[in-house]
């Protein structure tokens, strides 16, 4: 609610306190004119009404009607200006407790896109883990393959190219820390 409602609801508020404490004093007004003239009848039984003193209360009381008529009016228009503002405090109370709760929801799940982004991640990762793993036990069979490949072209290789080539074949010692010992000392 805005600065500019709640300070128009309470000025129409006091205005109201205001009307209401007019027309107590009005109806006081009649009520006493109303005991003195009865007064005025009953203590005079030769009471004959003068024609201008009773024209003048009976403009009064016209008068008094009259405005008791326009202050009841008023009162009905702000009664009804109340209840409409009265409404529209209450559809805007509904729509604060309506957004309150969605801005709480939305909140929530903000707070729990971080956790739910990482399973989905980890369940897209699964199946990329597995091929990955997959890939690299094949990469290894084959550089195995590969390296056993390569050992047997380079002994073919070898052979073919040192069969024409008669090496000397020395004689195998049982250690070779006695071939040392045994050479002379420079």
């Amino acid at each position: 609610m805005s600065q500019t409602d709640t300070s128009s609801i309470q000025a129409l508020s006091t205005e109201m306190s205001k009307l209401r404490q007019d027309l107590q004093l009005r109806d006081q007004l009649v009520q006493q004119l109303s005991q003195e003239l009865f007064r005025l009848v009953k203590g005079n039984t030769n009471f004959m009404p003068q024609p201008e003193v009773s024209e003048r209360y009976l403009n009064q009381m016209h008068a008094l009607q009259e405005q008791l008529q326009a202050v009841e009016q008023q009162v009905s228009f702000y009664q009804e200006q109340i209840a409409a503002r009265d409404t529209e405090i209450y559809q805007l109370r509904q729509s604060v407790q309506e957004l309150t709760d969605r801005s709480r929801m939305l909140e929530q799940v903000v707070q729990e896109l971080p956790q739910i982004y990482r399973r989905k991640f980890e369940e897209r990762m699964a199946p990329v883990r597995e091929k990955v793993t997959l890939l690299q036990r094949e990469n290894r069979q084959l550089q195995a393959e590969l390296q056993s490949v390569s050992y047997r072209l380079a002994l073919r290789t070898r052979t073919a190219s040192h069969s024409g080539i008669d090496l000397p074949n020395f004689p195998r010692t049982t250690s070779p820390q006695n071939n040392i010992s045994a050479m002379p000392n420079a």
